[in-house]
């Protein structure tokens, strides 16, 4: 059935005001001021949004779909994260990772889980390997990972400045990261080398190193969490300059400190004139969250969510800021780091992947690949197994 939805607010993410759009299949055929003509033989389902907000879904760069954890014992591994964890927030498409545990859990279960979420409507990719060297890889190697495995598109969280890291060297990070760059010259993906930051005193050291000393163009490395703390934070920002895409982590409320707030880094970037392109905010959603003493010993733990997405992108309206420029780092700039094509935006024949804010800014509707899983504030498609 042929979708219309009328009198939009669309944000694409560029402000484009009243639209209608026409979605056929999992694609959008039209945008435009005018409805378009459609004959009366035509079985079209018509969502007229009255002037709401209309704008691409977001997609989360950094979900252990295969769950996190695992750093107290294997009864501290997070669950796998289910499909509504992710769409009722507005995240229609997500890449998974491996963190500390790339042991019990591997590339194998993380390519499984991201194909489960296909099948069940959204759309998924993942990274190979984890924290650690050697690379956990279902080839045995993160390039023929990438070449040859769909849903695989760069290599990571690799771990760095991280007491839970493998400690790896400059020559063996910059190792990986040639894999990561030639996989994607390949293939076409993205072909990066997605970076855990811990709260090591060596901060990006092995980042400035790499551009320092090799050919490996900058946008491959990409490093999370840096938001952590506020030396890491500061130590970021001028490698956005030097073409180094960064991301945020929107950790939930009370896990911020000593870092700042997903929505108080966006805002601080933004301040400070960094190139708009090139941050992005992902949720960590799945991950466990650990908080650890000076003996490297947990001392309390958290679970990432998506919903820390929208809450964040609520904040930074508050704030005053556009939402077109407000909604790059969840929509448009990981669509462009990971070289989605078909993602991050709202332009006739990509896919219809959108979410419908109210005027507090809260999610009514999500469609992902044209399939509308919520609507009107009430779940329309499950995972396999989750219960109304």
């Amino acid at each position: 059935m042929l979708k219309l939805i009328t009198n939009a607010n669309l944000f694409s993410p560029e402000a484009m005001g009243i639209c209608h759009l026409l979605i056929a299949g999992q694609t959008i055929v039209y945008i435009g001021s005018h409805l378009p003509a459609l004959d009366n033989a035509l079985q079209v389902e018509v969502t007229d949004l009255k002037g709401a907000s209309l704008v691409p879904g977001f997609i989360d760069g950094h979900a252990h779909i295969t769950g996190g954890g695992g750093e107290t014992g294997p009864a501290s591994r997070v669950p796998p994260v289910f499909l509504s964890q992710f769409t009722a927030f507005g995240v229609t498409s997500v890449v998974g990772v491996l963190g500390t545990d790339d042991l019990t859990r591997n590339t194998q279960s993380l390519v499984t889980q991201a194909y489960g979420l296909r099948e069940e409507g959204m759309s998924a990719w993942c990274h190979t390997g984890g924290y650690h060297l050697p690379l956990t890889t279902l080839t045995d190697s993160a390039r023929g990972d990438i070449v040859f495995i769909d849903p695989v598109i760069g290599v990571g969280e690799l771990a760095i400045s991280d007491h839970r890291s493998s400690q790896p060297t400059l020559s063996e990070f910059l190792r990986v990261a040639s894999e990561a760059h030639v996989a994607g010259l390949m293939t076409g993906k993205a072909g990066i080398l997605h970076i855990h930051m811990g709260d090591g005193k060596r901060g990006l050291e092995l980042v400035r190193e790499a551009l320092d000393t090799c050919e490996i163009p900058a946008r491959v490395f990409n490093p999370t969490h840096i938001n952590r703390n506020k030396t890491l934070f500061d130590e970021a920002l001028p490698l956005s300059l030097e073409g180094v895409r960064l991301d945020v982590t929107a950790f939930p409320e009370g896990h911020s400190a000593p870092g700042w707030s997903a929505a108080e880094a966006f805002l601080r970037y933004r301040d400070g004139g960094y190139p708009a392109d090139k941050l992005t905010i992902s949720s960590d959603g799945g991950g466990c969250l650990p908080h650890f003493n000076a003996e490297g010993e947990p001392e309390s733990m958290g679970i990432g969510c998506a919903s820390t997405l929208v809450k964040t992108l609520a904040e930074v309206l508050n704030n005053h800021v556009p939402m077109e420029e407000a909604l790059l780092p969840f929509t448009s700039n990981v669509a462009d780091l990971l070289k989605l094509s078909q993602k991050g935006r709202l332009v006739q024949g990509k896919d219809a992947d959108m979410v419908v804010l109210d005027q507090q800014h809260h999610i009514t509707d999500v469609m992902a690949r044209g399939r509308w899983h919520k609507r009107s504030g009430e779940m329309q498609i499950l995972g396999t197994y989750e219960t109304p």
